[in-house]
């Protein structure tokens, strides 16, 4: 396996967009003509707010061996208090991944938090206004909306619903919540079944508490920055079908499955990044999401030599007969079976 890290930080970009005093005079006016944002606090206000309820200062302070710039102290440090404080992790020690949604960091975990584990990863959102959530109305057909809770909203709550309409601010809140919950609902309910995915131990308003990928200085890379041996390309292709096949058979697509949201680490895949996570059952775009994401694995796969993988279509044909298919046939079957009980029942 050889495989080559980045030498500079997503978060680099990020940092450059919205830091005017960054990169050439010729950066800064194309900066300036797509990001309007100006932060309305200095970094001082920023971490006399942050001391004042307790988070740099006093005795419970969250002092962190990772320095976040002026551009992102303020969102990590109050995302990843709520953790601190309740004593999941005691330090946060990295930036080990950049998105444009997120951004995943390496913390200490608190002793005794998991049977011998000393790491676990915090994934903590992007400010909504920074973030660049791509046709999301495509994955959230057929979802529900979810509280901080987990819980579903009902759609006859009129004024949630009139406020996810009218995109007003608090609908925006209400969406990225759910948006937030459903990837941490996901990974524990496939962790549960079995998946090769991270497991979840926490979730805050901004942030997943998960399990951590990696060594003390390096974080698994993604498959997109792997080159496989030889005996390693068909294994773990099937692995990855595996888990694909697990989501379907919880109604699930992943909605975004690439080698770039697949982890290798000692010779073994991690899946990861769920909250565009689809419903298979519900979503009438589920066939085309579930065909984009089996191409995406199997090109992958392809390269590295895996024969296997060389025929997508099948692939998804057979998996959506399987899984889709039988499922559905077998809830229009139930609901024939109900119709002819009542119909029974009452004489007819």
């Amino acid at each position: 396996m050889n495989w080559q890290h980045g030498n500079d930080s997503d978060y680099e970009m990020y940092e450059e967009l919205y830091n005017p005093e960054q990169g050439d005079r010729q950066a800064r006016r194309q900066r300036k003509a797509k990001a309007k944002h100006v932060p309305k606090k200095s970094q001082d206000a920023v971490l006399r707010e942050l001391a004042d309820v307790g988070v740099l200062e006093g005795e419970n302070s969250f002092q962190t061996t990772y320095q976040p710039s002026r551009y992102e102290a303020e969102w990590l440090l109050t995302s990843l208090t709520d953790f601190y404080r309740q004593d999941y992790i005691t330090d946060v020690l990295a930036q080990v991944r950049g998105g444009k949604e997120a951004s995943v960091y390496r913390c200490a975990a608190r002793v005794g938090l998991d049977e011998g584990i000393e790491l676990v990863a915090a994934k903590v959102y992007r400010p909504r206004k920074f973030r660049q959530l791509r046709n999301d109305k495509m994955y959230r057909e057929g979802r529900v909306v979810l509280t901080a809770e987990g819980h579903e909203i009902k759609a006859t709550d009129d004024r949630i619903m009139r406020a996810l309409g009218k995109k007003t601010e608090y609908g925006m809140q209400v969406e990225h919540t759910s948006w937030l919950m459903y990837e941490f609902r996901t990974l524990q309910q496939l962790h549960a079944a079995g998946a090769a995915v991270p497991k979840p131990y926490a979730v805050s308003e901004n942030a997943i508490l998960m399990g951590y990928i990696g060594g003390a200085d390096l974080a698994a890379p993604a498959l997109s920055d792997v080159q496989l041996e030889a005996d390693e390309a068909e294994p773990l292709f099937a692995e990855t079908l595996r888990n694909v096949e697990l989501m379907l058979a919880n109604g699930m697509i992943h909605g975004d499955l690439s080698a770039y949201n697949i982890l290798y680490w000692e010779g073994e895949i991690t899946v990861i990044d769920f909250p565009q996570v689809t419903n298979s059952r519900s979503n009438k775009q589920a066939y085309f999401i579930l065909q984009r994401d089996i191409e995406r694995v199997c090109d992958y796969f392809a390269e590295q030599g895996a024969r296997s993988a060389e025929n997508p279509n099948g692939i998804l044909r057979r998996l959506w007969k399987r899984h889709v298919e039988r499922e559905q046939d077998r809830v229009n079957l139930e609901a024939d079976m109900s119709r002819l009980e009542v119909s029974e029942e009452s004489g007819e």
